[in-house]
């Protein structure tokens, strides 16, 4: 049994991080379209400025689409809700693959590896509209989510001896803050973003954090079974 694995994101295996290996490749390496969309990213007056058009026309083609393929989720919003946040999404896209050029290595063409910023940024946007407004469950509630039947069985009887013991290991092992965000995460599936956005921290303080709490779990369980 996994030890309180945090809850998957909505959009999969794919995370809100981006590339950070230094390009370590020639642009005579590249494919000559991608040679093209960084040699005009990188110029400076009319032609900087119409590549840059054409990025953002590129993203936010994509961030609508995938939008737009997720828009039935989320059935409350109106069309010009979605317009806006793929706008939002193309925009913050854009800022991040410019300021990361110098990290694309030539492995995909130039606008595959484009789109995975905005595809990523769209995900993000519609999972904190869908917490918009909502309240992040904390801690008593989530208990109900963590629950055993009442059978007998030898191994369902094993099941609630170990989820009882993390229980406690929870409440008596974990700091506070430990404690809110292993369960707003882990076990009331909010996004790590959203909860970042809430709590005025970063993705990778929370998941240190998750991963701390986590290892405090496993040596206690280790040595509560020992």
């Amino acid at each position: 049994m996994a030890l309180l694995e945090p809850a998957a994101s909505v959009d999969g295996a794919m995370e809100r991080t981006t590339p950070t290996t230094l390009n370590l490749v020639h642009d005579g390496d590249l494919d000559d379209e991608s040679r093209r969309w960084l040699d005009g990213l990188r110029s400076d007056g009319p032609r900087g400025d119409d590549a840059r058009r054409r990025l953002h026309e590129l993203l936010l083609g994509g961030a609508r689409a995938e939008i737009g393929r997720r828009r039935t989720s989320m059935p409350h919003l109106r069309g010009d809700d979605f317009d806006d946040l793929a706008h939002q999404a193309a925009h913050d896209a854009m800022l991040a693959i410019l300021q990361k050029l110098d990290t694309f290595r030539g492995d995909s063409r130039f606008t595959t590896w484009a789109y995975k910023f905005v595809l990523l940024e769209a995900a993000v946007k519609l999972r904190r509209r869908a917490w918009q407004g909502r309240e992040i469950p904390l801690e008593s509630e989530a208990w109900s989510a963590i629950h055993t039947s009442g059978d007998t069985t030898v191994a369902e009887s094993e099941s609630r001896e170990l989820l009882d013991s993390i229980r406690s290991a929870i409440e008596t092992e974990l700091t506070s803050h430990q404690r809110q965000v292993l369960i707003a995460v882990a076990v009331n599936g909010v996004p790590i973003d959203v909860l970042a956005e809430r709590l005025n921290t970063t993705r990778g303080a929370l998941y240190k954090t998750i991963h701390d709490a986590r290892r405090k779990l496993r040596d206690h369980l280790s040595e509560v079974t020992e």
